[in-house]
């Protein structure tokens, strides 16, 4: 995927951003210098993953098709064995037929 200057513009400046905010967290300070008190250096290597997705430029309307449903949308039947396998991740699905 190719990416226009200004995304990789916005990227980097996410990446200071978050490099800033990291610097400037006392409590991170704080453990970073309990460590070294402890008589060890520290290194600290942080990997974050992010996405992007472009969004389309609508005009904010959404057409209704006949089944209910925006466009675009799709309906998701979860069985009982499903959601007993999502709990089981820690993964919390509201009913979706109550929206």
């Amino acid at each position: 995927m190719q990416l226009d200057d200004n995304l990789k513009q916005l990227m980097k400046e996410l990446g200071a951003a978050i490099n800033d905010a990291l610097s400037e967290s006392e409590d991170i300070s704080e453990a970073i210098q309990n460590v070294r008190n402890a008589g060890y250096d520290v290194f600290l290597v942080l990997e974050a993953t992010i996405g992007f997705n472009k969004r389309s430029k609508t005009d904010g309307t959404e057409e209704v098709t006949a089944n209910g449903l925006k466009s675009g949308e799709m309906k998701l039947k979860v069985t009982a064995q499903d959601l007993k396998f999502l709990r089981s991740l820690k993964i919390s699905v509201e009913d979706l037929d109550q929206q």
